[in-house]
């Protein structure tokens, strides 16, 4: 029996299926860890008289709906390029991020708000319940206990938005930390700590989300990659045969990868095939040096920041009437001209066809014609005649 995929089923196929599904069940783990803490948490800080262990419950609810988010970037950012998005749909993930970033930190400001609010009057704070201590410590140890594994999970299949989503639980490890020292503090006495508790919870999470936003928005700004990894690539292209130089090297990030693309310098004189072809040697030795998404490499016969610009001669056909015209339309059948555009003026190397059986004194009188107009003519600097075969 054929399998049938319909056009759909092929939009979301993932462009790296086993960083799709590693990232897939690690966030469905997360899920369901953070479900259970939000309820265990809201419902004990509720009925236990524990600010701090509710505000940690908000935050476990905050990771719920980021791994839903997470789950949802992980789907579509791993699809592959399409018409509407020629550079692949890594975006969403930073997109992603950056929605998660901002939510978290205005959570951080609110409980932050809340706890301020209530240490206004602190002699209307209650003794918690010793259960909220037991929660707490529960909560840190599931939280360690995610960080380490998603951590593993990220680095080994290299998503940066996994590692955000990893050290996010790291910081929730710490908050609940901050949470049971608090909690602990108000069953010794000192009541108020569980109010502090809380308001270092909200701290901590807007200062983790205002980094996740900020780093996010750097990368949809188009920001590049740091100067070590630059200066790595730069190697890399130098290092490819018959590259002789390089400039314009620019990059910018996609998700936790990047695109790149410079001016490499090559002999004037080789085809434009070989050129081509040093062309492609340098992106392929990029591409599987270092984590880049693709790699646009341009030609430069000569380094054009230095040297005369060449936008402002003649096309090839007019040149050619040009020169046709110098000559006083004496010019040969069956010849074949290259044209070189350099520093601002042209080289023509002219191939002459032993078809056109011209006699020494012939030829003789063309290099006599071509050495005139080098001399004061406003685009060909040198005319060289060539002859493919020799004479009958």
């Amino acid at each position: 029996m054929k399998n049938h995929t319909t056009s759909h089923d092929r939009a979301f196929e993932p462009a790296n299926p086993e960083r799709f599904a590693a990232a897939k069940k690690s966030t469905w783990v997360s899920i369901f860890i953070n479900l259970l803490l939000t309820v265990l948490q809201v419902v004990a800080g509720y009925f236990g008289r524990s600010q701090s262990l509710m505000a940690d419950g908000m935050h476990s609810l905050s990771d719920l709906l980021a791994d839903i988010m997470v789950l949802f970037a992980n789907r579509h950012g791993s699809r592959h390029a399409d018409a509407d998005h020629p550079y692949g749909h890594a975006r969403i993930e930073t997109a992603a991020t950056l929605i998660l970033g901002v939510a978290l930190a205005g959570l951080g400001v609110a409980l932050l708000f809340a706890a301020g609010m209530r240490l206004q009057h602190p002699e209307l704070v209650q003794p918690v319940h010793p259960l909220t201590f037991w929660i707490a410590l529960i909560a840190l140890a599931a939280k360690e206990g995610m960080f380490r594994y998603m951590l593993a999970v990220a680095k080994r299949v290299r998503s940066q938005m996994l590692i955000a989503n990893a050290w996010h639980a790291r910081s929730d490890a710490a908050s609940s930390l901050v949470v049971a020292v608090g909690i602990a503090g108000n069953l010794m006495g000192y009541t108020f700590l569980d109010l502090v508790a809380a308001a270092v919870v909200g701290v901590m999470i807007a200062h983790m989300g205002g980094k996740f936003a900020l780093e996010a928005l750097a990368e949809l700004i188009d920001t590049g990659l740091s100067a070590e990894e630059v200066e790595a690539i730069r190697s890399t292209l130098q290092a490819t045969p018959g590259v002789r130089g390089l400039h314009d090297l620019r990059t910018r990030k996609m998700a936790d990868s990047a695109l790149v693309d410079a001016h490499i310098l090559v002999d004037p004189k080789i085809s434009v095939s070989e050129g081509h072809y040093i062309a492609e040697a340098a992106r392929q030795a990029v591409l599987r040096q270092h984590r880049v998404m693709d790699v646009l490499v341009h030609i430069d016969p000569e380094d054009d920041v230095q040297t005369k610009p060449n936008a402002h001669l003649p096309c090839r056909g007019d040149l050619l009437k040009h020169l046709a015209a110098r000559l006083d339309g004496d010019t040969p059948h069956g010849y074949r001209i290259v044209l070189h555009y350099l520093n601002g003026q042209v080289d023509a190397d002219l191939f002459l066809d032993a078809g056109d059986h011209l006699n020494p004194a012939r030829i003789e009188a063309l290099k006599i014609q071509c050495a005139k107009i080098m001399a004061n003519d406003p685009y060909f600097r040198t005319i060289h005649l060539h002859q493919s075969h020799a004479q009958e």
